[in-house]
């Protein structure tokens, strides 16, 4: 090895960094106000971790201790001792002592759990957290993330509760299927499929568990008759998506026995939530059993739950589902145990989906708007009798019964684009809306039943309707609004939008918790949810970030959906996550439109279907070291062309000359059809030449993430040659051209 690059082989072994932690559940995944507990978060990766941050106030959690899936060397050696002890009992009976009898059981215990190969590897380790929840923390969802050296985990969700809470304890990890599985495991896994005994709850109460494979949890309560009570099960609000279960998540069933054990209720969804909800008036009093599984007697320990248990209030609708900003008037409001029928709630003028909530309950969404706002009126059921509206407007209405339909008329001119829109699904109203646009003799020109949604990634059934139309000629027009099943009824509220497009955009950034080296950059990808046809370029630019950080290649394409940009870290160690917010800035009808990216978490469902769950705030970790190489941005101020099946070279200063020689690029993620074709060194820096293939399409624009490495052997008797990474550098902004 040359001297040069001992001091540099150093700085490389001290920036190789493991793969990102990775969290898969918190369990228990809520506490009540007041409370100290011990929960367990179970991940990959979470070697060392060290921190952990909670979103909001009055929650504090410290990392207890890091618990490791034992190895197959310490199993091994946990054997051998093992036989060592019975061996001694076998051949001198009564020989062991009081301390060698408990080692003994200790490693049997230990053993019963060992793993050979887990099941799911990205949840089979654990973390034990001590949290702390102070009797005035608010209620709600709170974030929650865990720090190791390598980074920090995405987050997951933990509740603060105001219910009395009963805990089962954790449930052990399973072996992969078709595994010769020894006798002790076999045991264990006996164990872990053996009926238990009901737990006993007072009311009303928040219990809380994990369901195993096989496995059904039983609690007993006892109800007086004429209690209203309520069982609703919180399982797909903790863990949204799961990417190697089908469907997806755990889907939980529920069923209510009475004294002599007859089911009495069941249910396995509310509507159109997967998570159920059991409401049941107590026809006599005694001893009643609630059990939960999973649908098809699936599990394993991210199956988490929370069950509500007593008569607590629940909203079941509201109407209507929204207003204009800053206008006020009552809103209905029904469901069970509930101690009003009305609300009036003081909205904040900005348009959005705002939640509301009565006496603790569940919270729905309520949609604020700026145009004009009317009020669907019954008797508009027919064309003949369409209620007159004028553009731009929205409707609230209802389909208040099974078959009923809703239409409105309004005057349009030849060539007017028109929108029509329902809000339903979105806002929780179980309607399956579908529209349909008539002219004035009764024609239809347009029809939508489901149109699909990206910026409602929990929906995983779109239903709400929309419709873009450009009118044919000057007249009147017609709007029908029905329910797409037939159904109906005062749950089955609507909120229709008519009028012209209104072009917009939302913005959503992953992931949501990054790790950066001091002085270094890391990707991101930045998504564009267009509304309404726009189709411009957004400028992406940091709001109101820290000293020293950065953005590159912060521009989203006309006409694409998503960018891949890099942000540099500033010079130093910031231990404690910063918050980082990206602000994207477009011309829109010719004024500038300025909207905040929310950061999200890509979760795929199912091992094929992604979404982009909202996850809060966007934190950035930056740890020390600098890189090994401090790279600077791209001098190219145009983006380079690449000719479609040709070869483009580009030339990287590379800050450190004596390592011209030695270092390799790679594409981190790439368009598929770009690719590194061959590095050269040369005076000053190094030509990278990059290629194009002829399937890559002319137009496509974007960054390429070029990331630095040299190659080293791993030891002077050994062939193998390993990548020891010299950082990301900045954005490189691209453009696919026809050759």
């Amino acid at each position: 090895m040359r001297p040069a690059l001992l001091p540099l082989v150093a700085a490389l072994a001290a920036s190789a960094q493991p793969p990102v932690p990775h969290a898969g559940y918190v369990y228990p995944a809520g506490g009540r106000q007041g409370e100290t507990l011990e929960i367990t978060l179970g991940g990959q990766n979470l070697i060392n971790a060290n921190n952990a941050y909670i979103t909001g106030d009055g929650v504090t959690v410290s990392v207890v201790e890091y618990r490791r899936p034992m190895t197959f060397n310490e199993a091994n050696t946990l054997r051998d001792e093992m036989q060592a002890l019975n061996k001694k009992r076998t051949e001198k009976p009564g020989s062991l002592t009081p301390e060698e009898r408990a080692r003994l059981e200790e490693i049997r215990q230990k053993l019963l759990r060992f793993i050979p190969r887990p099941q799911n590897p990205s949840i089979a380790e654990n973390v034990a957290l001590r949290v702390e929840i102070a009797s005035n923390a608010a209620p709600g969802a709170r974030e929650l993330r865990v720090a190791t050296p390598a980074g920090t985990t995405n987050p997951v969700v933990f509740i603060v509760g105001t219910l009395p809470e009963a805990v089962r304890p954790a449930a052990e990890p399973w072996s992969a299927p078709g595994l010769v599985v020894r006798p002790a495991a076999q045991r264990a896994l006996k164990l872990s499929t053996s009926p238990t005994p009901p737990v006993d709850l007072t009311l009303p109460v928040v219990a809380n568990g994990q369901i195993m494979p096989g496995a059904v949890d039983r609690y007993r309560f006892q109800a007086a008759k004429g209690q209203h009570i309520v069982i609703q099960a919180a399982v797909r609000q903790l863990v949204p998506y799961i990417s190697d279960a089908v469907p997806g998540w755990f889907q939980a069933a529920l069923t209510l026995r009475d004294p002599s054990g007859r089911e009495i209720a069941q249910a396995d969804h509310y509507r159109f939530h997967p998570d159920p909800v059991i409401e049941c008036d107590i026809p006599a009093g005694g001893t009643y059993t609630v059990e939960i599984h999973d649908s098809i007697y699936r599990g394993r320990e991210d199956f988490v739950y929370r069950l509500t248990v007593g008569e607590v209030p629940f909203l079941t609708s509201i109407y209507p589902l929204g207003t204009r900003g800053g206008a006020k008037g009552a809103v209905q409001v029904r469901g069970w145990n509930l101690p009003v029928t009305k609300l009036n709630p003081v909205t904040k003028g900005k348009s959005g989906i705002e939640l509301l909530s009565v006496s603790g309950s569940n919270a729905l969404p309520f949609a604020v708007d700026d145009l004009p706002e009317a009020t669907e009126k019954e008797g508009n059921n027919q064309r003949q009798s369409a209620q007159k509206v004028k553009l731009p407007v929205i409707v609230n209405g209802r389909i208040d019964r099974a078959g009923d339909t809703d239409w409105f008329r309004f005057d349009g001119r030849a060539n007017e684009e028109i929108v029509a829109d329902v809000m339903a699904r979105r806002l929780d109203s179980p309607m399956d809306s579908v529209l349909r646009v008539f002219d004035k003799a009764g024609k239809q020109l347009a029809i939508n039943d489901d149109f699909d949604d990206s910026g409602s990634p929990l929906q995983t059934h779109h239903a709400d309707s929309h419709i873009n139309y450009k009118l044919p000629a000057n007249g009147t027009y017609y709007v029908e609004i029905a329910d797409a099943q037939h159904q109906g009824g005062p749950e089955y509220g609507y909120r229709l939008r008519i009028s012209h497009p209104r072009p917009d955009y939302e913005l959503r950034v992953t992931p949501a918790s990054l790790t950066a080296r001091s002085g270094g950059s890391v990707p991101v990808t930045v998504y564009a949810i267009r509304r309404d046809g726009f189709a411009g370029e957004i400028a992406l630019k940091l709001k109101d970030a820290p000293a020293g950080f950065g953005i590159a290649g912060g521009i989203i394409p006309a006409g694409q959906n998503s960018v891949r940009v890099t942000l540099a870290a500033p010079v130093g160690r910031l231990e404690s996550p910063h918050r980082v917010a990206i602000e994207g800035r477009a011309t829109v009808q010719g004024r500038e439109v300025r909207r905040t990216a929310e950061a999200a978490e890509d979760m795929m469902q199912a091992f094929y279907y992604h979404h982009l769950v909202p996850a809060g705030d966007l934190l950035v970790r930056v740890l020390g070291p600098q890189p090994p190489v401090p790279w600077k941005p791209f001098p190219e101020k145009t983006a380079v062309r690449l000719a479609v099946g040709g070869e483009t070279q580009i030339q990287v200063p590379v800050p450190a000359r004596r390592m011209i020689e030695q270092v390799q690029f790679s594409l981190n993620d790439p368009p598929e059809g770009i690719t590194v074709e061959k590095v050269v060194p040369g005076r000053d820096g190094v030509a990278v030449t990059l290629r194009a293939d002829a399937k890559v399409k002319p137009g496509l624009k974007g960054n390429l993430i070029l990331e630095a490495y040299v190659e080293r052997q791993v030891n002077a008797k050994q062939v193998q040659r390993r990548k020891q990474p010299l950082g990301t550098l900045p954005a490189v902004p691209f453009e696919v051209v026809a050759r």
